[in-house]
């Protein structure tokens, strides 16, 4: 369903298993998760928003004008992560994700994980055969 927040076939329960999953991750990699984070759906595009994802030694780098470091370190743990993150939507979607970005800001502190996915099936395989039986 285009434009939607949740996809039709298990919309809340894979929403909530990817921001799980998503949080999960950067905690084992940071060692701090966000304490927030939604996973919106809109046709072949997953993003889940984070919040609050900033560790205490980021915070203080960030208190200490070294902004550039920490989005340099943050785009590092996202490069290191993701295949783990690509599996993980793979996963759960059950389609290939053809493209990951990954952006990060500071001020607030927010962070947007996109995952766009091959296109789907057009038909399924029952519903290939239903449509064979109707002409």
């Amino acid at each position: 369903m285009p434009g939607t927040d949740t996809p039709p076939d298990g919309g809340r329960l894979r929403s909530s298993a990817i921001s799980n999953l998503t949080v999960r991750l950067l905690s084992q990699y940071t060692g701090r998760g966000p304490t927030r984070a939604r996973t919106y759906f809109n046709d072949d595009m997953v993003t889940v928003v984070l919040q609050d994802t900033l560790t205490k030694a980021e915070t203080t780098l960030l208190d200490n004008g070294q902004e550039d470091l920490v989005l340099v370190t943050r785009r590092t743990f996202q490069d290191v992560m993701g295949p783990d993150l690509i599996a993980g939507i793979e996963q759960v979607m059950q389609r290939k994700v053809i493209a990951f970005l990954s952006a990060n800001h500071v001020n607030p502190d927010i962070a947007i994980e996109t995952f766009l996915l091959a296109p789907a099936q057009e038909h399924t395989p029952l519903q290939q055969l239903a449509a064979a039986a109707a002409s």
